[in-house]
């Protein structure tokens, strides 16, 4: 783990009366990947999301432990033990509902240039949203996060 791995980036408040800092945007590539994870998965541990972000456990651990710091997750039931499985946060359970009804998934054949390209096509169309200014009445922060990941093949080696 680095030192700029360590450090809390993004917009933070102070801590409020419960003594939690407000939530801060997650724009830590590991964060942001984690709550991705926790939006496909429902529930992870570190060794879980380690395995399947190319992450080390520990690295994993400290941002998830991070991110419930600022009350963007929380600890899952679980049986006891050393495991210690996380889930995504909601502060109104229909957002739950809301986020399901807007993920969009596919699985699509790309060549790399090709991946480039679709990337600067999602984050236009992202701008307009990052760069305003004005909020209208019932606006809140969503995170939209695209990750373009090269799958395994069915030989194990990534294609």
């Amino acid at each position: 783990m680095t030192e700029e791995d360590l450090t809390e980036e993004g917009p933070t408040e102070e801590a409020g009366e419960t003594g939690r800092a407000a939530r801060p945007l997650p724009d830590h590539p590991v964060r942001v990947a984690l709550l991705d994870l926790l939006a496909e998965l429902g529930t992870v541990t570190s060794s879980q999301a380690a395995a399947r972000l190319g992450y080390s456990s520990g690295l994993c651990s400290f941002h998830l432990r991070r991110l419930a710091r600022h009350g963007l997750i929380e600890e899952a039931s679980h049986g006891g033990g050393r495991v210690r499985p996380w889930r995504l946060r909601w502060d109104d359970p229909r957002q739950s509902v809301r986020a399901v009804e807007r993920s969009v998934e596919a699985l699509v054949h790309l060549t790399p240039d090709e991946a480039d390209q679709l990337a600067l096509r999602i984050k236009g169309l992202l701008e307009p949203y990052e760069r305003r200014r004005d909020h209208p009445a019932g606006a809140v922060p969503v995170s939209a996060v695209t990750l373009l990941r090269p799958l395994p093949s069915p030989g194990g080696a990534a294609t």
